[in-house]
Order: structure tokens, then C-alpha cells, then sequence
């Protein structure tokens, strides 16, 4: 399997490219503010064809470019229900925050936003068949009502010989951390629930590939991440 991870120009918010090998149909995940250029550059680079948009939820650093990119390419995003609202106009909740005035601020206009066309709701449970690829949707809420994450039954190309599966986890949990649950949609009672039922439950050889920062495992985290330590003593 490869996959090819970038940074947006904005928050750090990590874009990957998920393909079942060079040359094949791709998925691209949480497509964030000013990616455009380095998702062609890697496109290109493996010879790459989109088939789908995955979002492990509608905030807008993880959503900016989905419309351009499902746009280009004729395809689909694909977003937890809960979180389908949002696409809607993820500018807004944010309106009052700042973010907005500081986007203008970097890149000299005002932001817009315009729904994709072709959105598929995706609920907790659902196994994704796209790209030659499988998924299994965990719905992880907390630091969205719809967060979630994305397990694939295998790893990349040179990952470490301890992992055997990946997860993508968006912002629910970062190596060291976990997401912030003061933000639009946040509820942090909901979070440690799902840091316990969710993500704790998964197995230790997961390799995990955050919306923010670098890669981590399963069990690396259950040995030393705070949060997840407090929860296994509690």
C-alpha cells in the first residue's frame, strides 16, 4: 500500500494520499487549506487518479480544498452524518474566532466556500470499498460530533516491522495528545468515551496517522500518551 502524507500551509493539518499502489485510483484525506499544489505534485509523482475525498470531520482546516478537489476530478466526499452540516459552510462556526481574518491575512483575499456537489454520508460501522481499498469507519466524537477514523487492514510500503494496519485518526488522537474539544462541536465527556471505547479497544501493532504532527502507534500512545495513561488507571 502507499501512502504519501503532507502538511497544509496552514495549522499543520496532515493531507494523505491512500492508493493500493503507483498508478492506481487513489483516496485523498482531510484535503486542507492551500494543498492543491503539493497533492498535484504527488499525484503526479506516483501517477495517482483520485476516486474519493474521505473526511475524518467538517472543520475547516481539514475540509478547505475538498470542493476543488472532488470538483477536478469528478468525485465524491465522503463525511460521518453528524458532521454533514458542515459542509455546508465550515466558514461560519469559525467566523468569530479570527481564523478567517488571518487566512486574508496570509493569502491577501477573503475566504470563500462552496459545497461539494456529490457528498456520501458515512456512518459508524461502515466498510469502505474505494480504490481498491477497504476501510472500516470508527466513529470517534469528541472533538467533532462526527469525527472518526479510518483503520485499513494493512501498512504502507517501509513501515516499521511492529505495525500490521493502519489508522487514520484525524484529530482524535496525535502522538502525545488528543484533539482540542473547545472548538465547534467539541464535548470533551464525549471524548474521553471515546478515547476509552474507541480508541484504546484498537490493537497496539495499529499504525496511527494524525490529523496534526507525526506518525505514532497504538501502543506507543497506550505506554505514554497522558491522556490515555489517566484513562487506563481510572
Amino acid at each position: 500500500m502507499l501512502i504519501a502524507g503532507f502538511p497544509s500551509a496552514v495549522f499543520g493539518t496532515n493531507c494523505y494520499v491512500v492508493a493500493a499502489g503507483a498508478g492506481e485510483e487513489c483516496l485523498v484525506v482531510d484535503p486542507g487549506i492551500a494543498v492543491l499544489d503539493d497533492l498535484a505534485q504527488v499525484l503526479r509523482e506516483h501517477r495517482l487518479r483520485p476516486a474519493a475525498v474521505l473526511l475524518t470531520h467538517g472543520h475547516l482546516d481539514h475540509t478547505y480544498s475538498v470542493t476543488p478537489v472532488c470538483g477536478s476530478h469528478g468525485i465524491a466526499a465522503y463525511v460521518h452524518a453528524s458532521d454533514r452540516e458542515r459542509l455546508v459552510d465550515p466558514l461560519a462556526e469559525f467566523a468569530s474566532t479570527g481564523m478567517l481574518a488571518m487566512l486574508e491575512q496570509q493569502f491577501g483575499s477573503a475566504a470563500t466556500w462552496r459545497e461539494p456537489d456529490d457528498v456520501v454520508e458515512v456512518g459508524d460501522g461502515a466498510t469502505l470499498e474505494v480504490a481498491g481499498l477497504q476501510l472500516d469507519v470508527v466513529h470517534a466524537p469528541g472533538h467533532t460530533e462526527g469525527s472518526v477514523m479510518f483503520a485499513l487492514p494493512q501498512v504502507p510500503s517501509g513501515a516499521p516491522d511492529e505495525v500490521s494496519r493502519t489508522l487514520l485518526t484525524g484529530d482524535v488522537l496525535f502522538a502525545g495528545s488528543i484533539g482540542r474539544t473547545d472548538l465547534p462541536g467539541g464535548d470533551h465527556a464525549a471524548m474521553l468515551r471515546s478515547l476509552r471505547d474507541r480508541v484504546l479497544t484498537q490493537p497496539d501493532d495499529s499504525l496511527v496517522l494524525p490529523g496534526h504532527g507525526p506518525a505514532t502507534t497504538i501502543g506507543r500512545e497506550r505506554a505514554s500518551n497522558p491522556f490515555l495513561r489517566e484513562l487506563l488507571a481510572s
